[in-house]
């Protein structure tokens, strides 16, 4: 039995495999492609490594491919069968109980076997890692906080892990509503690797919370070597990129971006970049901005992945391709499928947030592509305070929410639109999207007035930033 770097033993990994597993920790901290490879490169050397053996169990659900988890979870079991685990050390058992939990579907349970690992074991690094990914995929902004706040005490400031630590707690404090010391720790961050492209990832959410759309494009553009290539945030971070070229009323360069790097014929048809895809198109959809031929290409995507029910999030941005591209039938196909698997799954955290939170706005999304906005207003309106239940951030499901308020405008709901509004406003005061959507709830209530000075707010918050 030999022991990694932080002291943690590990059970049938010799000194050959201890190289390769520290790369591939270090890979998936700074989000590497080849963290695969190491992986592999792992159980090449110990086949029957407990950690190595998880690592790749958790790298089998941390990209919500359904294929992947289906794959791991088939390995993980055939590693399990013959695994004699009174001999393993207690870290090892619930890494074991962590990944097999994840694997057969009780996604919230590995969620909180991490929780107890990381206040046992708060140098583990692959624990806190999967642990905070959990947080981010189930939508839990208190516990990505938190999780990786409470284990910081532990670590000396000269570790190099402590770097992407921070960049980790960094996001926690964006999601959590802390944008001030969110960037602060970011920036922290950045200052130990600036390639730790998690750590920009974590900046860049906190200038898009603040509406400091113009500042995260100068922070983006002054760091372009070290995150705009190469790594499995990539296209995620273009994703950013384009939403502050959006607030600034530069929709050419916004089809620029996405041409180049989010959607193209060369581009991987894996769901996390399909969902940024789907997410950018779907804004320019609500601003009436069709891109017919964007639309297709993208659901051509979605439909060549003929996905089943594995992560309800994806299932909402699947969704969006198909109405934005007209195909209506195709999307309704999606949630009879979804329907009926509910009624046949009885346990799993999937089936809870496709019932409670996917399907209600999978249905809302066809009923706005119907043009029956009181419909899609309704539906929407019960989930929009528990939409983080089915995973993302609040970046990401802002789509959503616009939805809510766009729905409620062109049903004529202007007492909702006015609250609706209200509420983005005082939250988010520098907005174009906010104030152009007041200035269309002013025109609809005939203040003519108010509608010019929203417009001129709108106009003004473009032309300064």
């Amino acid at each position: 039995m030999t022991a990694d770097r932080h002291g943690h033993l590990m059970s049938d990994t010799g000194a050959e495999a201890l190289g390769p597993y520290e790369q591939a920790l270090d890979d998936l901290l700074f989000f590497r492609p080849r963290v695969a490879e190491s992986t592999q490169s792992v159980l090449a050397a110990a086949p029957r490594s407990v950690m190595g053996q998880t690592l790749a169990a958790y790298l089998g659900v941390l990209g919500t491919e359904e294929k992947d988890a289906v794959a791991a979870r088939d390995s993980f079991a055939r590693f399990r069968s013959g695994l004699d685990t009174a001999g393993l050390t207690p870290r090892e058992r619930m890494h074991l109980a962590a990944a097999t939990a994840w694997l057969d579907g009780d996604v919230h349970g590995a969620g909180r076997i991490l929780g107890d690992l990381t206040i046992a074991y708060p140098r583990d690094v692959l624990a806190l890692f999967a642990g905070h990914q959990h947080d981010f995929l189930t939508g839990d902004a208190a516990r990505l906080r938190d999780r990786v706040g409470g284990a910081l005490d532990a670590w000396d400031e000269d570790d190099p892990h402590q770097g992407p630590l921070l960049g980790m707690y960094a996001f926690g404090l964006e999601e959590s509503g802390h944008y001030e010391r969110a960037e602060e720790v970011g920036l922290a961050a950045l200052a130990r690797h600036p390639g730790d492209v998690w750590g920009i990832h974590s900046v860049v959410h906190t200038y898009e919370m603040r509406g400091r759309f113009t500042d995260g494009i100068r922070f983006l553009d002054a760091r372009t070597d070290d995150w705009s290539q190469g790594s499995l945030l990539t296209v995620h971070n273009w994703w950013h990129y384009a939403l502050y070229t959006l607030e600034a009323g530069d929709t050419a360069r916004v089809l620029e971006i996405y041409d180049s790097a989010l959607h193209h014929d060369g581009s991987a048809a894996v769901a996390m970049q399909l969902l940024d895809a789907a997410a950018l198109l779907w804004r320019l959809y609500l601003a009436q901005d069709e891109q017919s031929a964007r639309w297709a290409r993208l659901a051509d995507a979605w439909e060549n992945r003929d996905d089943g029910p594995h992560y309800a999030f994806n299932d909402a941005h699947a969704v969006m391709a198909y109405v934005g591209s007209g195909r209506v039938a195709q999307a309704q196909r999606l949630v009879h499928d979804r329907e009926r698997w509910v009624a046949a799954e009885p346990r799993g955290s999937n089936r809870a947030m496709t019932a409670e939170i996917g399907l209600p706005v999978c249905r809302a999304l066809i009923a706005y592509g119907q043009h029956d906005y009181g419909r899609a207003t309704d539906l929407l309106l019960p989930v929009r305070h528990r939409l983080h239940q089915f995973g993302g951030s609040h970046a990401q499901r802002d789509a959503i929410q616009r939805t809510l308020v766009e729905a409620a405008l062109r049903a004529g709901r202007t007492e909702l639109a006015r609250t609706l509004l209200s509420e983005r406003i005082q939250l988010r005061p520098i907005c174009p999207y906010n104030w152009s959507a007041k200035a269309r709830l002013e025109e609809q209530l005939g203040d003519p007035v108010g509608a010019a000075a929203a417009r001129e707010r709108a106009a003004a918050q473009r032309r300064s930033g």
